[in-house]
């Protein structure tokens, strides 16, 4: 074995080729693949997660094959819109009816039992309606909320990159600490674009744009697992769930009423992989039409590299909680953020510096273990695959280092004030 700075040269103990990797990263053979994988698939998801963890799996394999037949001049993918649409909303809103009946009996209790036992039980009825009453998206006190006064550069780029796919901005930008970005709906019209900093700081200016090219084309594409009627009803679903989750430690008492829950958990629980099953189509469809449009304003290359870096998120994780734990040993420790200074950038250097060969071991990794950002992604190498095998696109939005620069002066203050933050309550308890 020999060894040059952070570079380490050995032999494949399986098949002999010359290995060259980086000594900060794990040591693997791209010929034969070996040690690939070291730590293996990790522990294996139960209950509704392993259901939506599958469901991303066939239907993204399912419409891989569909869309890239359609590139290339095949059949072509199906609509987004079949029966499994009407159903899912159907039974959305069963879920939410129920909701209107308790709360109609807990009302007719209350009338009808004032001052008696009856008015206790309406009480109650009225109070397990409101909280699983259909709520709408809202801001609260602790986000980071920019407005269009805020960062006029900003908006003026999502307003770009959203009039080049056919819709409008948004109405709000929040920036929070997680390795991610989204968008959602505020109330009934209101548009929220939530950028996560540690994500946004990694990624080049075209992958910034093919970020924002994502996120805005699920604006464009119709995704009934995230709208308004089938999203509330999941959630109220979830409260139904959390209400009849087992006790921990269970005396008698609670031993019994853990195993009455039973049949009403399981009932709750295969509501939701109904719906899962309903929408999980066009959900995955969405994201595939979402990366499209990431490559139309971005352009392919930096819709690709925008993947690669989704794809070492758990690196980015990581590596901002090394700088954490280092920078409070040396501060006062959860009392302050006095050593934050230099955190993004520090965040930055590093995923500078993660060589090729790592991004390859990853994407190997991730379509060996069918990684997905989430469970209602597709898997992150068929996204990525499909659109290399698509025609190259160039980016229909620009971002030269002026823009970049105002851009950047328009996030200093939050970066600096979630720099703080991260550094005093240490990554991953915020």
């Amino acid at each position: 074995m020999r060894t040059a700075g952070e570079e380490i040269v050995s032999s494949c103990p399986h098949c002999g080729v010359e290995i060259r990797t980086d000594r900060r990263f794990t040591t693997w053979c791209a010929a034969c693949e070996w040690n690939v994988d070291p730590q293996g698939p990790g522990k294996e998801k139960r209950g509704l997660d392993r259901v939506r963890r599958g469901l991303a799996q066939r239907y993204g394999a399912r419409l891989f094959d569909e869309l890239r037949d359609s590139g290339r001049g095949g059949k072509g993918s199906r609509s987004g819109r079949t029966w499994s649409g009407p159903l899912a909303y159907a039974l959305a809103l069963a879920v939410h009816g129920l909701t209107v009946v308790l709360g109609a009996v807990g009302l007719w209790g209350l009338v009808r039992g004032w001052g008696g036992l009856g008015m206790a039980f309406g009480l109650f009825l009225l109070a397990l309606a409101w909280s699983l009453r259909p709520r709408l998206n809202r801001l609260s006190d602790d986000d980071r909320v920019l407005l269009r006064d805020d960062a006029p550069e900003l908006y003026a780029l999502v307003d770009e990159v959203a009039a080049t796919l056919g819709t409008r901005g948004v109405d709000a930008v929040v920036v929070d600490v997680e390795a991610n970005a989204s968008v959602t709906h505020l109330g009934l019209r209101r548009r929220l674009l939530t950028l996560g900093l540690p994500l946004w700081e990694v990624l080049s200016p075209q992958q910034r744009i093919a970020l924002l090219g994502h996120e805005l084309g699920h604006f464009t594409h119709g995704d009934t697992r995230h709208g308004m009627v089938v999203g509330t009803a999941i959630r109220s679903l979830s409260t139904w769930l959390y209400y009849v989750r087992p006790m921990p430690d269970p005396n008698v008492v609670q031993a019994v009423t853990n195993l009455a829950c039973v049949p009403l958990r399981l009932l709750i629980s295969a509501v939701m992989a109904l719906l899962d099953l309903l929408t999980a189509r066009a959900s995955q469809r969405g994201e595939y039409l979402a990366d499209g449009a990431a490559a139309r304003t971005g352009s392919t290359e930096g819709a690709v590299g925008l993947m690669d870096r989704l794809m070492v998120t758990d690196s980015i994780v990581t590596t901002l909680q090394r700088e954490t734990n280092s920078r409070r040993l040396r501060g006062t420790g959860r009392g302050g953020g006095q050593n934050a200074d230099g955190l993004w950038e520090a965040l930055v250097s590093h995923l500078d510096s993660v060589p090729e060969s790592e991004f390859e071991r990853q994407r190997r990794v991730g379509a060996l273990r069918g990684h997905s950002v989430d469970a209602s992604h597709p898997p992150t190498h068929l996204r990525r695959r499909l659109l290399l095998d698509g025609t190259p696109v160039p980016a229909a939005v620009t971002a030269d280092t002026a823009r970049t620069e105002h851009i950047a002066g328009e996030l200093a203050d939050v970066r600096g004030t979630l720099a703080r933050e991260v550094v005093r309550d240490g990554y991953g308890d915020l």
